[in-house]
């Protein structure tokens, strides 16, 4: 099968989030996508299988299946609409999660992903003790999303992988006002091979849904104040769906000689 490496939510080479993207031709296991995905050791691999007028998608990280993974699809959708449907404007998936639509919003791609349910929690020793610094709000959808005082806590962040991962939620994320941005945030991945997402499309769809309620704005500039870095620009839309903007670029092709 033909195996892309797209970097995502940015225009920069190796910097944004990378995913590899494969192009099947027939379905294959679960368990040779978890192996190819674990040969990857990248955040997300995404499988692509055409159905009907779209595709299916699955998302792997290193070491088990996601039901949600923003930033490969993004990258997923770069392969599709410069690679296989040149002339489209548009993809459409199906999903664990979904319906979800990519389009091309000039040179950026566009996600329509859904939201989640956001309930504000109770702040906790054992909170400040996994993170390193002791959050002013914890609210719990898909994840944890810890709101910090500032973005320089949320950049010197040092946390505790194997404390984090006795917390709730999927992921956990941090995140704070930002300087030149709406906001800024981390994403912590301890159960994965990849302990820290160097940008995250899911957990915006939590922290931009927050940071747009809070600053009562439609649309909210992010930054994932990762090492590599990206950006994202986020839009609550009606109905329980959040889009997310974000640009692509190539890193490399290859042929993977497996079944």
């Amino acid at each position: 099968m033909k195996q892309y490496i797209i970097d995502a939510f940015t225009d920069t080479p190796f910097t944004g989030n990378p995913a590899a993207v494969c192009l099947l031709d027939h379905a294959i296991t679960d368990a040779r996508m978890q192996q190819i995905a674990a040969e990857n050791n990248l955040a997300e691999t995404a499988f692509l299988l055409r159905e009907g007028d779209g595709f299916r998608i699955r998302w792997f990280t290193p070491s088990m299946e996601e039901e949600l993974c923003g930033h490969a699809t993004l990258a997923a959708s770069f392969v599709i609409l410069n690679e296989i449907e040149p002339h489209a404007q548009q993809v459409s998936y199906t999903s664990i999660s979904g319906p979800l639509s990519v389009r091309r919003v000039g040179e950026c791609y566009e996600l329509n992903f859904p939201t989640f349910p956001l309930t504000e929690i109770p702040v906790t020793d054992a909170m400040e003790r996994a993170y390193g610094a002791r959050p002013i709000k914890a609210i719990l959808g898909l994840d944890l999303n810890c709101v910090f005082e500032s973005e320089d806590v949320v950049r010197a962040l040092t946390p505790d992988y194997a404390l984090l991962k006795a917390l709730p939620g999927r992921i956990w994320n941090a995140t704070s006002r930002g300087r030149t941005y709406d906001c800024v945030s981390r994403s912590f991945t301890p159960e994965t091979a990849v302990p820290e997402d160097p940008v995250c499309g899911s957990a915006h769809c939590q922290i931009a849904d927050y940071w747009a309620h809070t600053l009562q704005k439609r649309v909210i500039r992010a930054y994932q104040a990762s090492p590599r870095g990206g950006e994202l620009e986020c839009e609550l839309l009606d109905g329980g769906r959040i889009a997310l903007r974000g640009r692509a670029v190539p890193i490399a092709v290859c042929e993977l000689f497996c079944e």
